[in-house]
């Protein structure tokens, strides 16, 4: 697999099209500081490190709905393998007028960008949430 994140993000996308409550992924540790951020900004109930079908560590996400809808409306990748995209505090964009997230790996570890805005922290723009 090229794209750990990119995977991650797709299978959470998939999961709540389809209304599961919960989703399995392999565990690594920029998948859990990833999944920590969209915790921490209300986008998902939680995450546990379990261990899958096949005995591998495996990461399960429990998704979270308001009203029988998705919190989760919309998900992209910024930066993929083929071209990084790494930008300055002042160059960090705001998702939807601040309604959304961006996630960004910054050299203080992945926070939101408001987090690196705060912070005075630049970094790769992993994905955008809203």
């Amino acid at each position: 697999m090229n794209d750990p994140i990119g995977d991650m993000l797709t299978r959470i996308r998939n999961a709540s099209m389809r209304g599961k409550s919960t989703v399995m992924t392999p565990a690594s540790k920029m998948r859990e500081r990833v999944l920590g951020v969209l915790a921490d900004e209300g986008y998902i109930r939680g995450f546990e490190s379990v261990t899958g079908k096949d005995g591998h560590p495996a990461i399960e996400i429990s998704l979270k709905y308001f009203d029988g809808a998705p919190v989760i409306r919309e998900m992209k990748r910024v930066s993929k393998p083929g071209r990084r995209v790494y930008l300055g505090v002042k160059d960090i964009p705001s998702v939807r007028q601040g309604l959304g997230v961006s996630i960004v790996s910054t050299p203080k570890g992945v926070m939101s960008d408001a987090s690196a805005r705060s912070q005075n922290v630049g970094g790769e723009v992993l994905c955008t949430i809203f």
